[in-house]
């Protein structure tokens, strides 16, 4: 008999030649090998026909898939011999193969029923002894299979027995290269191709090759890693809690599947499932789980489990395992079991689910018997059976062998197909399969490729949900049942859109794809108006699904409005109409993308703001998500969610009719479900208030933050992993603020929701709890707190586009504020790990610096300068050290972070030169400091600290030799413009010496102590003086010990002085002149006699000193000296211009010091 062969991606077991060849046994002993045979008496010629009329089914149409076969591929099934085995593998990218003996004919399926010229390629296979089987080739290409042109596509084939054959292009068929694979002598049974243009090659006992070619074709082959996973090297007893396990001698492989979307590579054995992940140039064991034992129980509790013998039952099941395909919610398994002591002995055919994890579970496996069930005849017989899973997302199952499809589904009842066994009648068989443009396609022998696809009158909508949409589009038929097809659009009032577009949407989910555009077109032309009419119908529907009245619920008959919705749920079951609801919704999404509707959507109003109508239709799919986890924590915490609901129906004034639980009421309005929040905190808050038990208000606790967490993670995993679905069109234009409904504010928003319970929690829970309850609480906490913040970068990011400037600038304060406020108290109670974790993610710098500060943890700084680069993390932890005082931290930074630290010092002057001596860069040092000393006009001993350092750093910098000189010790240079005075803060030159700036201080510093006691002056903290300020210290009259030299220094500030004083300096002069011959005449001139020597009674005097020290430093007298006249009119002098012996004394000493510097 024909053996069917094909299916994409599983490894199965290769019938072998016979006819005076080496017999199997010799090569392979133990595995069911059989002689190549055929029950066919004549050839088969294959034709073309648009619906196969030999085949009959109730449920389904079987019809002939895309244009006709190519002419190699018709003339080797009519020239086959009796004896070839024919099989064929059909790949979601387009592509299908033949194996005819020895005879391979690629072709690329073309989709439509147009005929024209296919790709198409006849190459001739290694001779083998046993059969070939289509899953012993592959093809690959550096492009996308789909779209990739033939030149491009390499193909590999690989014989029973180990001989590999490539082909590094299509278009030269008669180029190849071979090569002998290490298999240890077992038959290959599996070739894919997986990344990097490489190939797994698979043997029954678990060999796997990785096959690479060379850019000339040559194959180099090597073993797969086995155990390379993170846990490898690890004893055996621990790495089997983990799931990685060694393997046997005697293992047999049932099946290998490689999945592309998810880039791995798994393998059903009799050791169990193992699980390798797969890159470009290696491969990596991750999984390794003993499936076998517990997928055996698991089927025979689900099929003998009442049987009164059934521990007897149990010891004598066998299973085999057929298939193997990958699906979303785990690896689906094919498998057969029997038990032989049944009268009559029935094979069982089984889907078994098993759900990824890292941590393998009995708990991840689950086990659908399918009404497949004919009788047992052998385990060869069974192995005929092969599994399609056309769309990963769906349970939609279909089984086949030579002589039958068989429809069922992975999960029991939901959106999967009605079961039904699809006979096709001989001579024609079934000679492989697989998925093509998302549909199931069989090879069949007559009829070459046929699609098996649900009859058109059956809608995408669960059930009868399409009859309730037709009522609600046109009101009920005749005795109230509603229309068997839709109304024409002449029947329908033509203002009512929603209606109309309603059963656009009724066609669309009954396939008539055509008639729904059309409507679509005649209601909103894409050239037309009515945006915003259409974005509010489109609202109204999916709004209108979403809060559907379950009508066909007896209980429900009374409650649901004449005018509903009409997508009325068929399931009695709360959770299963929130599941049909979800269906319902990707149908409208489908709908909309696929008619246009989708990208012409702009926006809508909700909660009293504008939002994208894409992200609200997205809003209503994430609280469907939402309410289907609280209906999942209803069933566990009754008392709780129930007394949540009735608070909440309360609260919306919402009534209860008698024949309905408050549950019915509260899970059909799906679009309120966050209305639950709330209440669950009035509930929390109550018990705290009521229980002192902590068993019990612990307990209620944890409830509700699982509650909430769950919910808002349901609703986040939604929107994040259906972004695509969603997604602006290219070229949008701007689109209003996004606040997602998990962060809206206000009375009983998410945000105010998660919130309270941050303070409820802190405040009230977590001081009363144990070690163990509060990281409990923390973990909850945590996630609560990522939904709120997550939240508000969601809102951020929409805003990052112009005109939306100070808006951004007013939430992203509010948001750091908040993040500030919610991460602190975790910071305080300890909790270091999670308020890092959140922190991280978040870039709370602030935060951080924290912890790191209080764990004294450096190295984690170091860690986070580098991870936070892009966003100037060292920046902002420089200026926290500044702000907090911690400047020795600030400059004692590893050398790693030095450039980073002087940039940041750049605009930091009075710290950077503290930096550049640190690092030894003293002349840049010099310079700031210099800087920094002539823009120093507050403080006196604060500049003539920064001189005194600036001149030490010159010296102790490597700037040449005359430069030194220039700096310190220059010729005197006017400095009248670089005294920034204390009053006029006038602008500082930077090019005058240093010496020069010290000299004037020192006027300053020299001020008598007795005269700065007098003044309260303190040397250490008093103001920088200026010039003028100086002179009227030295000459007032608190000076008391006042001498030559103070009116000798208050003399040469006068040089000091600038034109911008507005000072008429021989007017000043004078003034210090005529104050010291008042202060000579009160202490010694008045006491001498009229007939003394002038001279000789004036030697002693402070005036006369002053001249004396004038002439010793080269002063001219003649022009320096102010005249006598002018001298006595000064109002110090008024009182002694009277005194004939003063001005006599002056006038004596003016002419005897003039007249001797002559």
């Amino acid at each position: 008999m024909y053996t069917p062969r094909g299916t994409p991606s599983s490894g199965r077991r290769q019938t072998p030649r016979t006819g005076g060849r080496k017999s199997v046994s010799a090569v392979q002993p133990g595995l069911p090998f059989s002689p190549r045979r055929s029950a066919f008496t004549a050839r088969s010629t294959p034709t073309r026909v648009q619906s196969h009329a030999a085949v009959e089914s109730y449920h389904f149409d079987v019809q002939t898939y895309g244009s006709s076969l190519p002419v190699k591929v018709m003339e080797a099934l009519t020239m086959a011999d009796v004896d070839d085995q024919i099989s064929v593998k059909v790949e979601a990218s387009g592509w299908a193969w033949m194996v005819c003996g020895e005879r391979l004919i690629i072709w690329k399926v073309s989709h439509t029923s147009v005929a024209k010229l296919s790709v198409c390629k006849d190459l001739q296979l290694p001779s083998s002894e046993f059969a070939y089987s289509a899953d012993l080739i592959s093809i690959t290409s550096s492009n996308p299979l789909d779209s990739a042109p033939i030149q491009s596509i390499s193909a590999l084939a690989v014989s029973p027995d180990g001989t590999a054959r490539f082909w590094p292009s299509l278009t030269h068929d008669g180029t190849y290269t071979e090569t002998s694979l290490d298999l240890n002598g077992h038959v290959c049974n599996y070739v894919a191709a997986v990344k990097g243009g490489s190939f797994i090659v698979s043997s029954y006992r678990g060999h796997l090759l990785r096959l690479t070619p060379d850019s000339s074709g040559k194959l180099y082959q090597r073993p797969v890693q086995q155990g390379q996973g993170m846990l490898s090297g690890i004893g055996r007893r621990v790495s089997s809690l983990f799931g990685i396990r060694g393997q046997p001698a005697d293992l047999t492989v049932f099946s290998v599947l490689w999945v592309k979307e998810t880039g791995c590579l798994y393998s059903l054995s009799s050791c169990g499932l193992s699980k390798w992940e797969v890159d470009e140039n290696s491969e990596t064991q991750v999984l390794s789980w003993s499936t076998n034992q517990i997928i055996t129980d698991s089927i025979t509790d689900a099929i003998w489990d009442s049987e009164s013998n059934y521990s007897e039952i149990k010891k004598g099941v066998n299973v085999s395992y057929l298939d193997m395909q990958y699906s979303k919610v785990g690896l689906v398994v094919l498998a057969a079991a029997w038990y032989p002591g049944d009268t009559p002995c029935v094979a069982y055919f089984c889907l078994v689910t098993l759900a990824e994890s890292t941590a393998p579970s009995p708990d991840l496996l689950t086990v659908e018997v399918t009404k497949y069930n004919p009788p047992f005849q052998s385990e060869e017989e069974l192995q005929k059976t092969r599994l399609v899973l056309p769309d990963p997302s769906s349970p939609a199952a279909y089984l086949y062998n030579e002589e039958l499809v068989f429809t069922c589904s992975t999960v029991a009842g939901r959106g999967g197909l009605t079961e039904e066994k699809i006979s096709f009648s001989s001579p024609d068989r079934i000679r492989g399969g697989g998925v093509c443009t998302g549909v199931p396609v069989f090879f069949t022998q007559n009829c070459g490729l046929v699609v098996v696809l649900p009859k058109e009158s059956a809608s995408l909508l669960p059930e009868t949900m399409e009859d309730s949409l037709c009522t609600s589009v046109a009101g009920p038929g005749p005795e109230g049942t509603p229309l068997e097809t839709p109304p024409k659009i002449d029947l329908v009032a033509q203002e009512d859109r929603t209606k109309l577009l309603k059963q656009a949407f009724l066609q669309f989910c009954r396939r008539d794809v055509v008639g729904a555009q059309s409507m679509v077109d005649e209601l909103f032309p894409s050239d037309g108006e009515g945006g915003a009419e259409l974005d509010a119908v489109v609202t109204q529907i999916d709004l209108d699904l979403v809060d559907d009245y379950p009508a066909c619920d007896p209980r429900w008959a009374e409650s649901v409005p004449e005018e509903g919705a009409g997508f009325t749920l068929t399931s009695l079951i709360l959770l299963h109409q929130l599941e049909d609801k979800m269906k319902a919704h990707h149908c409208l999404m489908d709908f909309l993308l696929q008619t246009g509707l989708l990208d012409r959507l702009t926006s809508t109003t909700v909660r009293k703001s504008p939002i994208a109508t894409r992200l609200l239709l997205c809003e209503h799919a994430e609280k469907l998500s939402a309410a289907i986890v609280l209906k999942n924590h209803h069933a566990k915490h009754q008392d709780l969610v129930n007394t949540a609901i009735l608070s909440a129906l309360k609260k919306n004034s919402t009534d209860i009719p008698a024949n309905l639980t408050p549950a019915d009421v509260f899970f059909r309005e799906v679009s309120q479900i966050s209305s639950i929040f709330e209440c669950l905190l009035d509930e929390e808050e109550k018990v705290l208030k009521e229980h002192s038990d902590a068993a019990r208000w612990a307990e209620v606790v944890l409830n509700v933050n699982d509650i909430v967490k769950d919910m808002l993670q349901a609703a986040a995993q939604y929107r994040e992993t259906k972004a695509s679905l969603y997604r602006a069109p290219e070229n949008c234009g701007p689109e209003p603020e996004y606040i997602p409904w998990t962060a809206s504010g206000g009375v009983g928003g998410v945000r105010t929701v998660i919130t309270r319970q941050h303070e409820l929690i802190l405040r009230a829970a977590y001081p009363h709890a144990d070690a163990e309850l509060r990281g409990v609480l923390s973990e909850q906490l945590v996630v609560l707190l990522d939904s709120l913040l997550s939240g508000y970068v969601a809102q951020l990011t929409s805003l990052r586009r112009a005109g939306q400037q100070e808006r951004y600038v007013t939430l992203e304060n509010e948001y750091t504020q908040k993040r500030s406020e919610l991460l602190a108290p975790l910071l305080e109670l300890g909790q270091h790990q999670w308020v890092a974790a959140l922190a991280e993610k978040y870039c709370d710098f602030d935060i951080l610096v924290q912890l790191c500060e209080r764990t004294d943890n450096q190295s984690r700084l170091q860690q986070y300068m580098v991870k936070f680069a892009d966003q100037n993390f060292s920046d902002f932890l420089f200026r926290w050290y500044m702000e907090k005082g911690k400047r020795g931290k600030l400059l004692s930074q590893p050398v790693a972070t030095h450039q980073q630290l002087s940039s940041f010092l750049q605009a930091h002057d009075h710290l950077s030169w503290l930096h550049d001596i640190h690092v030894q860069d003293y002349q840049r040092a010099h310079r700031t400091l210099y800087s920094q000393a002539n823009m120093e006009t507050r403080y006196f001993s604060k500049k003539k600290t920064l001189l005194a350092l600036s001149k030490l750093t010159a010296l102790a910098s490597d700037m040449p030799e005359a430069v030194h000189r220039r700096q310190l010790n220059g010729d005197m240079v006017s400095i009248l413009t670089c005294i920034s005075l204390a009053s006029s803060c006038c602008p500082v030159c930077v090019g005058v010496d240093i010496v020069e700036q010290e000299r004037f201080l020192l006027h300053q510093e020299t001020l008598p102590k007795q005269l700065l006691d007098e003044k309260q002056l303190n040397p250490d903290s008093m103001p920088l003086l200026s010039p003028r300020n100086l002179i009227d210290l030295y000459i007032c009259h608190e000076n008391r010990g006042a001498n030559e030299y103070d009116f000798k220094k208050a003399l040469d500030l006068l040089e000091y002085l600038e034109e911008e004083d507005a000072v008429n300096i021989d007017s000043l002069k004078r003034e210090i002149f005529s104050k010291a011959l008042k202060k000579d005449w009160k202490e010694s001139w008045s006491s001498s006699d009229d007939n003394d020597d002038p001279l000789e009674a004036a030697r002693d005097s402070t005036f006369v000193k002053i001249l004396q020290k004038l002439i010793q430093e080269g002063v001219s007298l003649q022009s320096y000296l102010p005249d006598v006249k002018d001298l006595l009119q000064e109002e110090e002098l008024e009182s002694l211009k009277s005194k004939p012996y003063f001005e006599f004394l002056l006038r004596a000493n003016y002419e005897h010091y003039l007249k001797a510097q002559i």
